[in-house]
């Protein structure tokens, strides 16, 4: 693990170099850099799902913690959605890599994923949004309504005694310190802010992939998705809610490094 200087903050990152050799005999390894969710989240969540399984297939892997999450700096401001992008296009060129990344990421960080596609084409070969909206006007509404709840409800101890009732110690100290980052900062406030796409998506020029829970709400996207965007695949996972990529690991871990491969054995790894 290392530390990191991408643009005004410090970041926590981990690699974990291919152990294998590159999907096809490819000459080249491609390159996945996972983003994590929002608040409740940390590059922990992949280090014990998937990014261990793609090093082990013959995949660079980039995991990182989100500013103002695990161990990396938590200014008081800067959260808008380019900000997150800002410091992941820093954070490639502080580790030299000009390889085009699969850009995996998890509820807001599959947001992130889009973002950088929309914003630095160069830089992305695919994105994978598991749970995520793209950075649409909509989304910015929905993230004003559930932060604002979010940042009034997590500073209550009924509602953290809760938590801990119906979800146990885990969750309900996670929630403790999302509401501590909220109060903290100008999170909440900052990310509705955001700049967004046009919602017809067409600044998303690189295949995307998309997996959700049937039981979500975020899984009614699938028909706009399909229609706006010319090279999009999209997974439904059935009797599944928000929480894929912990509650459905295996069939996610075999979901998205097909994808990988198919689209570094089409080229997209190449420099």
């Amino acid at each position: 693990m290392a530390k990191i200087r991408t643009g005004g903050i410090t970041t926590h990152v981990q690699r974990l170099d291919a152990t294998a050799p590159p999907p096809g005999g490819q000459g080249v390894a491609p390159l996945v850099v996972f983003v994590h969710g929002l608040l409740t989240d940390s590059l922990a969540s992949y280090y014990f799902t998937l990014g261990p399984a793609f090093a082990a297939e013959g995949i660079d892997v980039v995991m990182y913690d989100l500013r103002g999450h695990g161990r990396s700096d938590r200014p008081r401001t800067g959260y808008r959605l380019e900000c997150f992008v800002d410091d992941l296009v820093a954070l490639l060129d502080a580790l030299g890599e000009r390889r085009p990344a699969h850009v995996v990421g998890n509820s807001f960080g599959g947001t992130v994923a889009a973002a950088t596609a929309a914003w630095h084409p160069e830089r992305v070969a695919t994105v994978t949004m598991i749970e995520s909206e793209p950075p649409v006007a909509e989304w910015n509404r929905h993230m004003a309504v559930g932060l604002a709840d979010a940042k009034d409800r997590l500073v209550r101890e009924e509602v953290i005694g809760w938590i801990h009732a119906e979800h146990g110690a885990h969750t309900a100290r996670l929630s403790r310190s999302a509401g501590r980052i909220l109060q903290a900062t100008t999170l909440a406030e900052d990310v509705p802010a955001s700049r967004v796409i046009d919602d017809d998506l067409r600044a998303i020029g690189c295949p995307l992939l998309a997996v959700f829970g049937d039981e979500s709400g975020l899984s009614a996207q699938v028909p706009s998705l399909e229609a706006k965007l010319t090279d999009c695949r999209t997974v439904v996972l059935p009797d599944q809610g928000h929480s894929v990529l912990v509650e459905r690991t295996a069939e996610t871990r075999e979901i998205l490094l097909s994808w990988v491969r198919e689209h570094a054995l089409s080229g997209a790894a190449t420099p």
